[in-house]
């Protein structure tokens, strides 16, 4: 029978880092009291060292350089294929008819 994989809100892990952090629990003891895997725990908690405003962005959702990225490849593939067809019809209209 296959587990159902659980989803935790950005309150919850904010929470539980904060047990650890805060409340100077080891990442064994939370992991006891919550029900959670220390290894789960330990990368919320890095991840929560590394950008303490943006961790945890929620599913779907991308932090904001990874956002901007993502826009900024979009538009640049756009204007490539914009050049091209460009450059096509530039060789086109620039035939010498015979």
């Amino acid at each position: 029978m296959a587990r159902k994989r659980r989803s935790f809100s950005r309150e919850f892990k904010l929470e539980a880092v904060g047990l650890m952090t805060d409340g100077g629990l080891s990442i064994a003891q939370a992991s006891r009291d919550l029900g959670i895997r220390e290894s789960v725990l330990g990368r919320w908690k890095k991840q929560m060292a590394e950008d303490p405003v943006e961790a945890f962005p929620g599913k779907g959702h991308l932090k904001s350089q990874d956002d901007e990225l993502r826009r900024l490849r979009r538009e640049n593939e756009i204007l490539r294929q914009e050049r091209d067809i460009l450059k096509k019809a530039v060789g086109i209209f620039s035939r010498v008819p015979q």
